[in-house]
């Protein structure tokens, strides 16, 4: 059976089944839905409404608009047999139907975030791992973006902050299981929104180094400290400090004994064993050129011994 479909990361889409939901095209009418979907969990008063999306208009006249912007969402699904019981109302009141299955990008981000709160990078199982990596990508945009409104601007400070949280979570979870070129990738992802993060710094030193790059995390410091000076006139903490003399010295504690290594995490494994491969056929070729000019040497020495008897 075809489904409601909305993503509300990037540009506004609402789709059933295949086909592009009609009728939502104007502004108020777009920006009342959206903000029922975002707070489905709750019934909201009609005059809230009303003071929230018409600021500026005088209450009775505002009312009067949601009316009318209420009756235009409500005919979008009532021409469809299967969505009209989206939108619940009486005389007061206003909901979302949360039960009218309709599927939400947003709805879908929030629940794998709850999923991996109050666990570490490393302690996450296969399960909440594939619920991070598959919320990361619904994430195409900011919270609607080109919507500058005040409470859509807190929302979309708000998703950005879980995004970066899970992105944290997944960086971690790449180094506690060698998959360090995953972990550098979230890593960028995280300083396109903040820049000036100085835990995500220090966090890609330590996989460019483990991922046998001193050089690229010695250029992650100098990034960062580039930025600290640009941005926010400061320089960067004792921590990061510490971090880039160990990188420097060819000294960076990496406390192997401590990793997690779980065994029902395959998301990561193929990545960790490329690694190791790639690594083993670089040690390979560098032990066949060895062999070649030992091989080299013993003619040289060879042939010198010949001339000398000769």
């Amino acid at each position: 059976m075809d489904r409601l479909q909305i993503s509300l990361f990037g540009k506004f889409c609402a789709r059933f089944g295949e086909q592009s939901l009609d009728g939502l095209d104007a502004c108020k009418v777009q920006e009342l839905f959206c903000y029922l979907l975002l707070h489905a969990d709750r019934p909201h008063h009609r005059e809230m409404l009303a003071g929230l999306l018409w600021q500026e208009q005088p209450p009775a006249q505002a009312k009067g608009y949601l009316r009318r912007t209420l009756w235009q969402l409500q005919n979008v699904f009532n021409d469809q047999d299967d969505l009209n019981s989206v939108i619940h109302t009486d005389s007061d009141w206003i909901q979302l139907n949360c039960q009218a299955g309709l599927w939400l990008d947003v709805a879908v981000f929030e629940q794998a975030f709850a999923s991996s709160q109050g666990k570490v990078g490393p302690g996450l199982d296969d399960t909440a791992v594939r619920a991070l990596i598959e919320a990361v990508q619904l994430y195409h945009g900011d919270l609607l973006e080109g919507w500058y409104q005040d409470w859509c601007l807190f929302e979309r400070e708000r998703y950005q902050q879980m995004l970066l949280l899970m992105l944290d979570k997944l960086m971690a979870h790449c180094e506690s299981c060698g998959a360090y070129e995953a972990g550098i990738v979230y890593g960028m992802q995280i300083l396109r929104y903040d820049l000036a993060r100085e835990r995500t710094y220090r966090q890609l030193m330590r996989l460019f180094y483990l991922a046998g790059d001193r050089t690229g995390a010695l250029r992650q410091y100098e990034r960062c400290t580039a930025v600290l000076r640009n941005e926010l006139g400061v320089k960067p903490s004792t921590s990061t400090e510490q971090l880039r003399a160990q990188v420097e010295a060819d000294d960076m504690v990496t406390h192997e004994s401590t990793l997690v290594w779980p065994s029902s995490s395959p998301l990561f494994w193929q990545s960790a064993l490329q690694n190791t491969l790639q690594q083993l056929h670089n040690f390979d070729a560098i032990l066949d050129q060895t062999r070649q000019q030992i091989q080299q040497e013993i003619q040289r020495v060879e042939s010198t011994l010949s001339n000398t008897t000769g």
